[in-house]
């Protein structure tokens, strides 16, 4: 097993985040948990603390003491108003977190971008043609945030790229590849990042990397009339 370790889970609250705090302590770790606005309804755990925090606007440094890594779960959800002008949870996020890091002496850093953030033209001409427009904000951002992490000194950060989540039991059975996910794949469990994020977060993979993650999954959730569906409805224009 791998040695216990102090992690910091930042939007522990959400899909993905519940999925790292629940592995995390199976896995021996010590885990802080939080998420904004109140604690994340978690089950109580002897190595489990949780605690509330707003990235953008409170001081983060009381956080980061005496933790081993950060993992940042935190995302947008996608609706007509993050589509349009999505707060600057990326950008300024990954700034005020990095800056913490620092101020408390906490090295590594593992954050949620997406596998066509910065790599379109690699994206199904489908999912550029159909999806892309009302995302672009979003990828924009991710995009930015990537670039804020390569200019930060004395972070070792990773920004791990998923595909389209899907809300599906975590199997550990994944592909990851560099930058990009591999062509014929388009989606990435919740259970699966998070396993894959806390992986980097305690074993030091991927340091200074963009690790693209997902599978193969069945058809009903991965054809184009099945994702856009999914985009549509989030949108509320289905």
């Amino acid at each position: 097993m791998t040695d216990s370790k102090r992690i910091l889970i930042l939007g522990a609250g959400g899909k993905t985040g519940r999925e790292a705090v629940r592995q995390a302590l199976d896995s021996g770790h010590h885990v802080r948990a939080v998420e904004k606005g109140r604690a994340p309804d978690l089950p109580p755990h002897d190595r489990l603390t949780t605690t509330t925090a707003d990235v953008l606007d409170d001081d983060l440094v009381p956080l980061m003491q005496g933790v081993d890594a950060v993992v940042s779960t935190l995302g947008l959800r996608l609706s007509p108003m993050t589509a349009l002008g999505p707060p600057p949870l990326y950008t300024e996020g990954a700034l005020r977190i990095t800056q913490a890091m620092k101020s408390a002496g906490v090295q590594r850093l593992v954050v949620i971008s997406a596998s066509f953030a910065a790599n379109r033209q690699q994206a199904p001409l489908w999912f550029q043609a159909a999806a892309m427009p009302s995302l672009m904000r979003i990828f924009d951002q991710m995009a930015d945030m990537e670039r804020v992490l390569r200019a930060t000194e004395g972070v070792d950060w990773t920004a791990v790229r998923p595909g389209w989540l899907l809300d599906l039991p975590s199997t550990g059975d994944y592909t990851v590849a560099e930058d990009v996910i591999p062509r014929g794949m388009i989606r990435t469990r919740h259970g699966d990042l998070a396993h894959f994020m806390l992986r980097c977060a305690t074993g030091g993979d991927w340091i200074r990397g963009t690790p693209a993650i997902a599978r193969p999954e069945a058809l009903r959730h991965s054809t184009p009339p099945a994702l856009l569906a999914e985009i549509r409805g989030a949108l509320g224009l289905s």
